[in-house]
């Protein structure tokens, strides 16, 4: 859903990729700065600041976009880099969830069951993808989406909301993918 929105946004932020390369920060140098301040989102969320959290969280979410864009850039584009940014955004979702479940913030149960869900959409793509099933674009919630939603939701002061819902979206979306991967994969 946001992915179209992504498109306009890196064309947007491509100035400030220009200059994080003429600062000799590498693709994987802006994934760390934003993984950084994902957990800095946690650790906000964790002291029961979700305003800050969710502040610091679109400012991750930024980097997200960022770290691409300077690898584009910068001609660095590596499978490294790739298997690097999924990996610190499963750690940055479940930090991020767990910030906002250990800060009281919401009701452990649809925490963790957000954190399945998150963890299940990505799992399910990548899994999809293996056996050549393109699944970018596939279901409600990808991860641009579970960030806005509790980034939001934090800024409004309903951060539980923005939970409960994740929880519903994200199995959800789960179960869109793997309507998808059955479909493509049919008699293989």
């Amino acid at each position: 859903m946001l992915n179209k929105v992504k498109e306009r946004v890196s064309a947007a932020i491509k100035p400030i990729a220009g200059s994080m390369v003429a600062l000799g920060l590498s693709p994987n140098h802006v994934t760390i700065i934003g993984f950084a301040l994902s957990l800095t989102s946690a650790y906000a969320f964790f002291s029961s600041s979700a305003q800050l959290g969710g502040i610091l969280l679109l400012l991750a979410g930024l980097f997200d976009v960022l770290d691409g864009a300077v690898a584009r850039i910068s001609g660095r584009v590596t499978k490294w880099g790739g298997v690097l940014d999924s990996t610190l955004d499963r750690y940055s979702d479940i930090a991020i969830i767990s910030g906002i479940i250990l800060g009281g913030l919401c009701d452990a149960f649809w925490g963790l069951l957000s954190i399945m869900g998150s963890v299940m959409v990505s799992y399910v793509r990548a899994r999809g993808e293996v056996e050549g099933v393109k699944l970018s674009s596939v279901g409600l919630m990808e991860r641009a989406e579970r960030m806005v939603l509790i980034a939001v939701s934090a800024l409004v002061g309903y951060t539980w909301a923005g939970i409960v819902l994740l929880a519903i979206l994200t199995n959800i979306t789960v179960c869109q993918r793997l309507v998808r991967v059955r479909a493509s994969l049919r008699g293989l």
